[in-house]
């Protein structure tokens, strides 16, 4: 079945998920739905002199359940993320061992920073404890293509391979390539996202020093925001050919309706409101939707200062009177700021919402903050009609993404 100008329609068939509040897809909506907050004491690695001391990490990942494979076992931490999302995500779209036909998958797998807790491993080892040598494994655990790499050789996946890298949009626009890919006959399979685990000693020295971190939690688009909390973790999505899905009979799980990418080419740090506009403007033109048949905004939603009000007038700019009526939430407040891998963790909010008509909430909002009008569902997610729902990425360097979900194919 081919949609508008012939191209082909994509599906999601399996998705994945690492994060603070639940290991696996189950067990991560689960804590959405009850406003579970994964955000707590940093407890990895000595604090030493941070004041910044608080972190969304993954306590309950065992590398040795969820990935299997030596080659995983045997990398750095944000890929062995990476390889149990797409585990997970696999094995629910119905695909064990290699792939029949490889060549015409892909594997698209960012991260925004990649092996960094090897990589400063490996300069404690030089620097401080003065070894001859690092560890055998460093530059291939540290390298930001390692994680795709990996579910390549997992899978057999002999088309393209690639990471994307793109801050905290990455794991968007990974999603966002893969589905070009296939609506446009270069693959039939991608497996797309991305994954993070940048919460080191030196990761919080450098996030400190932005000035951009909060002492005390994450609270998207309230009037006490004071800063982001840094998270780990992973999303990865099995994106499919809908008729490729349905002759092998696969069940869709939502389609992936429109993609939009922008930059601002303004300023490094400061965002921009008419990238994100745009941006949204063209995921919608893309699914063929107008702003009126979005009924949920998965929003970036990063709880500073201006990046709330920004996403807000953004909004606005492209729903007009409908803003009032779409359902909004940043579910970064319960899950923290996955970086790189936000978008993908946040598709698969997406997709569920859509599933169980079931909003989730931006906890921690007890007063909205000035410029912040919008029904960002405070506090308790809310059940409601669902039928396309949108999600935000929006990074540093002013690099948008946004991707559009919507029910499986009849």
């Amino acid at each position: 079945m081919t949609g508008v100008n012939g191209a082909r329609r994509v599906v999601v068939t399996g998705q994945g998920v690492i994060s603070s509040i639940g290991t696996g897809v189950d067990s991560f909506w689960a804590s959405l739905r009850r406003g579970a907050c994964g955000t707590g004491p940093i407890k990895n690695f000595p604090l030493q002199d941070l004041y910044i001391t608080i972190a969304n990490e993954v306590r309950d990942f065992d590398p040795r359940e969820r990935c299997p494979s030596k080659p995983l076992m045997l990398s750095d931490r944000y890929s062995q993320f990476a390889g149990a999302a797409a585990i997970e995500a696999m094995k629910q779209a119905g695909f064990a061992g290699k792939l029949e036909k490889g060549e015409r998958a892909a594997s698209i797998i960012g991260s925004g920073i990649g092996g960094l807790a090897t990589l400063e491993k490996g300069y404690e080892d030089l620097f401080i404890h003065k070894k001859k040598a690092t560890h055998p494994l460093t530059l291939l655990r540290t390298i930001g293509s390692s994680a795709a790499a990996h579910v390549s050789i997992e899978y057999g996946i002999k088309g393209p391979c690639f990471g994307t890298v793109s801050a905290c949009s990455t794991a968007a626009h990974a999603i966002g390539l893969a589905y070009q890919m296939i609506k446009f006959g270069m693959v039939d399979i991608g497996v797309a996202g991305a994954s993070e685990a940048g919460i080191t000693y030196g990761a919080m020295r450098s996030w400190q020093a932005m000035r951009v971190l909060s002492p005390e939690g994450l609270f998207p688009f309230a009037k006490r925001r004071n800063g982001t909390v840094l998270a780990e973790g992973a999303g990865i999505l099995v994106l499919e050919d809908f008729e490729h899905a349905k002759a092998r009979g696969a069940k869709p799980l939502a389609e992936l309706k429109g993609f939009g990418m922008t930059s601002d080419a303004g300023d490094m740090v400061n965002p921009s409101v008419e990238g994100p506009t745009v941006a949204m403007q063209l995921a919608l033109a893309d699914a063929g939707l107008s702003p009126g048949d979005i009924a949920y905004i998965n929003a970036h939603g990063t709880a500073t200062t201006v990046n709330d009000i920004n996403e807000t007038n953004a909004i606005r700019n492209v729903f007009g009177k409908d803003a009032e009526k779409v359902s909004i939430s940043s579910t970064k407040s319960m899950h923290g700021h996955c970086l790189g891998a936000g978008g993908g963790v946040e598709a698969v909010a997406c997709i569920k919402a859509i599933e169980e008509n079931f909003v989730p909430a931006t906890i921690g909002l007890d007063e909205p903050g000035e410029g912040c009008d919008l029904d960002y569902t405070p506090n308790e997610g809310r059940s409601r009609d669902i039928t396309y729902a949108m999600s935000n990425s929006f990074a540093f360097g002013g690099l948008n993404a946004v991707l559009v979900f919507g029910p499986p194919p009849a």
